[in-house]
Formats: structure tokens, C-alpha cells, sequence
């Protein structure tokens, strides 16, 4: 969960936003769940945190559906301009291995929620992909947002058409045949579902090839600002919030116990709850916290019965779920709604 270790630019969440708009979504409500506002996203000096922008995404979904390839036509919009110094570095580059690896070890300053590997693999370069440990629409949508935006990024960096010659996602839901020939088009293959792996392939002599706007002296500008943009972007957040925030965005029907958090934070059992007791509050009252915030959420979606709502909780049936609904709120769930 590296991702929730640093603050970041609004860019990727103004760009989330503006295509909610083109679609028709309320972006009022996006902005609500985020706890932002219009000005702050088009304050240059504000920073968000990764929860923030995870909140838009989800009200994206819950605007337009999950379907399929949504996140591959949002993935589509992010270019190297998207990533303000960052993406300035990696096309100033002198090459693509260059790039690549200014890439990764400045990673906190892309948008990406998955974690990305890479490796040679016989005659090709390959980036993975690790899914994100949220819901599973959610997962699908920033796994295909962040691939096809790193897609995008090979692109403009080499400034060449059709580099690509693997696109594989793990999830066996396909795009539209019209958005996959559109991926074809600018990639130059097509995106594989059902794969054991979400990778983007390439050929291993791209690595050496001179990139066309390098410039020594830019890249190296860019690379002490980035420097400085992590070190001042590292969260201040703590351990109350870290735990929160992990417990927010974990999937729903699958609650996270005290020692996965804790191996997350990189903390001993013991040292999470001493510092959870210090800040007034414990695992236990966290949970209860998060768990009541989505209830009420998914309670507030009409189209869902209660007995999708408990399922989607993993509670085992509707009766257990609205036993511990009545436990938090006093109230049946039916009551409440």
C-alpha cells in the first residue's frame, strides 16, 4: 500500500473529473466524497491524499457502472504533461532504459495505485502490474487506468506508434470491440483478458534507443525537483489515519484483521495497538467506524436490495448483517432507509 505513504497533485483527480462531466456524472457529489472542492483542485499548491483521489474513482464508478474498459478510456486521457516534473524527466531523457528507471525510482510522483515491477524477460521488457487490494470493480478500473496510462507514457516517451507487443489483464471481462481497436491503433496490439498476468510488453532494443527531446540538463532539473517534490509530499499522516485509510478501501466482503494491517504499516502487533491506545482509539473501534460508513453508503444506492448489501459486506446472510446494522445504528437497515 505504498501509495498511501505520499501526498499528491490534483492533476489525476481534476482529469477523473473532467471526464465524469463529459459523461454526465455528479461531480458535486465526486468532489463531496472526496472532501474537496473545485478551487482546491485548481490550487497548483494543493496536495490530496491518495484516499481523496480513491473516493473519486469510486463515485465515478458508481456514477457511470463499472463497466468493462472504463478505466482504459480514462487511462487514455493522462500523457506526459499529466505528471507535471515527472513526466517532464522521463521524456528529457537520454533513453528508454534511462527513462524506465528515473520512472521507478520516483515513483510516489505518478498517480499509479498498482504496484509496478519490471523484468526482462527472453527478447522483451515487461512491466507488471500488481492489483490494488480494493474492491473488485474498483481493482479492475485502476489496474486498466494505470496500464493504459503507462501505455501512453512508452508512447510519447520513444515518440513512436505501435511499440507494444504484449497488453494482458488478468480480468476476463473485455472492453468494447470499438475501444480495443483503438488500443490497437495506438499500441499496436491488442489488450489479452483472462491472462495469468496484467503486463505491458515491449521489444528489449527500445531499451537502448536514443528518445528525441533528451536534454542532460532538464533531466537532471528534474530529477533534484522530483527529489524534493517526495520528500515534501510523504504523508504527515498518523497511524489513526494510515489504519483508516487502509480499512476504507480494503474489499468490502473481506475484513482486514490487526496483524494484515500491521504488516502493512510495517509495525508489530504491539506496537500498533499501544500507538492506536495513544491516539484514544483501538483496531476494533476503527473497524466498527469504517464498516458503519459503508453501510450507510451502500444503503443510501437504491438499486441494491439488503440482501445484496449483505453479501457485498460478507456477511453470510441478510439476517446477520441486519443484527450487527442494528448493533451500530439502533435500527433495522430497513428502518433506515
Amino acid at each position: 500500500m505504498r501509495f498511501f505513504d505520499f501526498t499528491r497533485s490534483p492533476a489525476s483527480a481534476r482529469l477523473m473529473l473532467a471526464f465524469a462531466e463529459e459523461r454526465g456524472a455528479p461531480v458535486a457529489a465526486l468532489l463531496s466524497a472526496a472532501g474537496l472542492s473545485r478551487a482546491q483542485l485548481d490550487d497548483p499548491h494543493t496536495d490530496i491524499t491518495a484516499l481523496q483521489e480513491l473516493r473519486i474513482a469510486e463515485r465515478l464508478l458508481q456514477a457511470l457502472g463499472a463497466a468493462p474498459g472504463l478505466g482504459m478510456e480514462v487511462g487514455l486521457r493522462y500523457s506526459f504533461s499529466t505528471y507535471g516534473i515527472w513526466g517532464l524527466g522521463l521524456v528529457s531523457s537520454a533513453t528508454a532504459a534511462d527513462a524506465l528507471s528515473l520512472a521507478l525510482r520516483s515513483m510516489p510522483l505518478a498517480y499509479a495505485f498498482s504496484l509496478i515491477a519490471f523484468h526482462e524477460d527472453a527478447d522483451t521488457a515487461v512491466l507488471s502490474f500488481g492489483e490494488p487490494d480494493v474492491s473488485a470493480g474498483l481493482r479492475r478500473f485502476l489496474v486498466e487506468r494505470d496500464m493504459t496510462a503507462a501505455a501512453r507514457l512508452l508512447h510519447e516517451t520513444l515518440g513512436q506508434t505501435g511499440v507494444l507487443t504484449r497488453f494482458t489483464l488478468r480480468s476476463p471481462e473485455a472492453a468494447s470491440p470499438e475501444l480495443q481497436e483503438r488500443i490497437a491503433r495506438q499500441f499496436g496490439v491488442r489488450p489479452s483478458h483472462g491472462a495469468a498476468a496484467n503486463t505491458l510488453g515491449f521489444e528489449r532494443r527500445w531499451l537502448s534507443q536514443p528518445l528525441p527531446q533528451a536534454n542532460p540538463l532538464t533531466v537532471a532539473v528534474c530529477e533534484d525537483a522530483g527529489a524534493q517534490l517526495m520528500a515534501r509530499r510523504r504523508a504527515d499522516q498518523g497511524v489513526t489515519e494510515l489504519v483508516r485509510g487502509y480499512l476504507a478501501v480494503a474489499p468490502l466482503d473481506r475484513t482486514p484483521d490487526l496483524p494484515e494491517v500491521a504488516r502493512l504499516l510495517q509495525l508489530s502487533e504491539r506496537t500498533l495497538k499501544r500507538r492506536l491506545q495513544d491516539d484514544g482509539t483501538s483496531f476494533r473501534a476503527l473497524l466498527i467506524d469504517v464498516r458503519k460508513q459503508q453501510a450507510r453508503e451502500l444503503l443510501n444506492n437504491r438499486a441494491l436490495s439488503l440482501s445484496d448489501i449483505a453479501e457485498q459486506m460478507g456477511f453470510s446472510d441478510l439476517s446477520s448483517f441486519s443484527q450487527a446494522f442494528k448493533r451500530w445504528f439502533g435500527v433495522a437497515p430497513s428502518r433506515m432507509r
